[in-house]
């Protein structure tokens, strides 16, 4: 948990200390020190104490007065319309004082969505040299802290950070490379509120009242909220009952020894037995209790920076080493072993442990009671470890009856993945955030949707009004990032649940005070996180700079308007041309992987034709590349195997080639001019009332 203040700490804690004592002011994590707070006419300053309580607060020559309510709420509205940036400070006053030190006034923005939000700058291209020139206390960051909730959370954990050479790494990526784009154009300060998670669907986004409109969303918040609640009692009550079982039957670990003989480097390897990943580490010579040692060497990358990443799946009580040097141990008190499977033991290397001609990594399995087990392939970046693994015994428990064994405690099943339930990081990560003045969202999200995209053009935009609903600030602008190109080529043209994504993102348009940032040029068929993170901050900041603070810059790619069918061709109009229509020049490769410098020859479908990544068909609805060219405004699509063309597809496929731009150098966004079907619709796409 991020550490707060030590004044606000103890603000926080007494109350919970010594009930005898008189409740202090308490103010949430995100109004503190280095915070920035919207230059607006209303700007909400709020927190608990006694109940009747007078609250003063004073700042930039305002002094504004409440009363804590019957539950110790208060609350006050700043004007800060006129208001000058600082840095100022904030006393807050009623039993107790406390002095808000540092602030900023400026423009503040929220960052959300799953892992291409949350993707930090140390990871992108260029980080090394974006981090040492970064120092900037003009853009700040409020990271919350992942937190998954049945109910409405009142708090979160986070502190503010400035941008310096020492922080900015663990910045998000799109979130920094907006604000600066933002700060520098605009002159203000920029704070992002950064509240994202990986792997996240837009539902667990999404506010309670709202998501419920979907019955089998509430239906599984029905069903999964019980099981989160009784799951700690009953995670209590087995690691209680394995202790218990353990001791009885003399199962405690002991360790036999210097741990550099099994996980060193150079350690000797006589005696050691080969074994295949994933599933249980059983081989002759291997005990089926005690403790047991596996090892694997592993080729330094082609190409470091960003370290290796390594995914174990260990369903055991393990302790991993690399290189000799213990990098994570889990016991019992974590729960991990037995037969039930953790989330994944996520660890990386950083490149200052690796050595340039081989590594190790060793992993001790303590198992009390059956062989420790890996649930799927373990993984150092994309290598599979699957093959190659050496282990050795340490020590073996002596045999029990089958009967004394049938006695350890059976495993309670673990609810699910509470950041993927309905509603749950709306409820700890966003709620908590209000009333906190914005001047705008910025989102990226929707890989995790994509099997249910179809359901993603109802959704969305219903996420989108709800947090406007709760937030009480109006239609704020609401900026997201359209799926970038992902996954292998394909050499026909067909159906795509990514394209289908981006339609319902496209379609969001038409939300008012929306925009969009097409990446569909600068993703990786390899990487679900493209490491361009600078050219999609960007995007996003032209939006809000032409948008909401009056800069006369190209926002948008060219977005299909209309069509028009005559002498077998067929006529596309877009908006948003800036400028005209142009044909961006194709490379000879593509990116594979950015990261390891990979990169495949990119083969044209249509290699006679001005624009690549046109398709079109007929009545018979049978799709062919076809060959399009530009004429002024417009688009001409023609196929001479459809002489009579009925619709056109662009860029529709997971990892489409495509060029169409407009002059400002912006990509089209993806379309369809049909409507022939839905790959991924369901019958439970449509909430049961809007």
């Amino acid at each position: 948990m991020t550490t707060l203040p030590a004044r606000m700490l103890v603000a926080c804690l007494l109350p919970l200390a010594c009930t005898s004592i008189p409740a202090e002011v308490k103010l949430p994590a995100i109004i503190s020190d280095h915070m920035i707070l919207q230059q607006a006419s209303r700007v909400p300053i709020w927190g608990k104490a006694d109940p009747g309580e007078d609250i003063t607060v004073a700042f930039q020559g305002q002094n504004l007065t409440a009363k804590a309510d019957a539950d110790g709420r208060w609350n006050v509205s700043l004007n800060l319309e006129t208001s000058q940036p600082g840095p100022c400070e904030m006393t807050i006053e009623g039993k107790n004082k406390i002095l808000i030190q540092d602030i900023l006034v400026g423009q503040v923005w929220v960052a959300s969505g799953q892992s291409n939000m949350e993707w930090v700058v140390k990871g992108t291209q260029g980080a090394n040299e974006v981090i040492a020139s970064s120092a900037n206390t003009a853009i700040r960051q409020f990271a919350v802290t992942k937190t998954a909730s049945p109910y409405p959370a009142e708090e979160v954990s986070g502190r503010w950070i400035s941008a310096s050479p020492e922080t900015t790494g663990l910045f998000s990526a799109v979130g920094y490379f907006f604000a600066r784009k933002l700060q520098q154009s605009v002159g203000a300060p920029v704070g992002i509120i950064n509240t994202s998670w990986g792997g996240t669907p837009a539902q667990a986004w999404t506010g309670v009242e709202a998501i419920e409109s979907y019955p089998e969303y509430k239906a599984a918040r029905e069903r999964i909220i019980p099981l989160v609640e009784e799951y700690p009692e009953k995670k209590r009550a087995f690691v209680d009952q394995l202790t218990e079982w353990i001791k009885k039957n003399h199962r405690e670990d002991k360790p036999t020894g210097d741990a550099g003989k099994f996980a060193a480097v150079d350690a000797p390897l006589e005696g050691w037995t080969q074994v295949s990943l994933p599933g249980p580490v059983t081989s002759e010579g291997l005990p089926e209790a005690g403790a047991v040692w596996l090892r694997k060497t592993i080729d330094p990358p082609a190409r470091k920076g960003t370290g290796i990443p390594l995914v174990l799946p260990i369903d055991g009580f393990d302790s991993v080493y690399w290189n000799g040097k213990l990098i994570a141990r889990t016991s019992i008190k974590d729960f991990p072993g037995l037969g039930f499977v953790r989330q994944y033991g996520v660890y990386t290397i950083p490149d200052s442990a690796i050595r340039e001609d081989r590594n190790v990594l060793a992993i001790r399995l303590y198992q009390p009671v059956k062989p420790g087990a890996f649930s799927d392939i373990p993984k150092a970046g994309l290598l599979p470890l699957k093959d190659g693994w050496l282990a050795r015994e340490e020590y073996a428990f002596p045999p029990v009856e089958e009967s004394e064994k049938s006695l350890a405690p059976a495993i309670p099943n673990r609810p699910p993945a509470s950041q993927n339930a309905p509603a749950f990081l709306f409820n700890g990560m966003v709620k908590p955030l209000i009333p906190y003045a914005i001047k705008g969202v910025i989102w990226y999200q929707g890989e995790s949707n994509a099997s249910r995209a179809y359901q993603y053009r109802t959704l969305f935009p219903l996420l989108i009004s709800d947090w406007r609903k709760q937030w009480g600030q109006g239609d704020f602008p609401f900026y997201f990032v359209q799926l970038a190109n992902y996954l292998p080529k394909k050499d026909a043209p067909g159906e795509s649940a990514w394209a289908e994504l981006r339609e319902a993102q496209r379609l969001a348009l038409t939300v008012p005070q929306t925009g969009q940032a097409v990446t569909i040029d600068i993703g990786e068929s390899e990487d679900i996180h493209p490491r361009n993170k600078k050219e999609t901050g960007e995007r996003l900041a032209a939006i809000a700079l032409a948008r909401d603070y009056d800069k006369s810059v190209p926002y948008s790619g060219p977005v299909y308007e209309s069509m028009a069918v005559g002498n077998g061709r067929i006529r596309l109009a877009f908006r948003h041309t800036d400028g005209g229509l142009t044909a961006r020049s194709l490379p000879a490769h593509y990116d594979v992987r950015t990261l390891t410098g990979q990169t495949a020859p990119l083969i044209r479908h249509s290699p006679g034709s001005e624009l690549e990544g046109f398709a079109i068909c007929g009545s018979d609805k049978k799709w062919v590349w076809a060959n399009a060219r530009i004429d002024g405004e417009n688009v001409e699509v023609w196929s001479e195997q459809v002489p009579n063309p009925v619709a056109v597809r662009y860029a529709w496929a997971d990892n489409p080639t495509c060029n169409l731009y407009n002059a400002a150098g912006l990509p089209a966004s993806p379309f369809r001019t049909d409507d022939f079907g839905y790959a991924t619709k369901t019958p439970n796409d449509e909430p049961a009332s809007r």
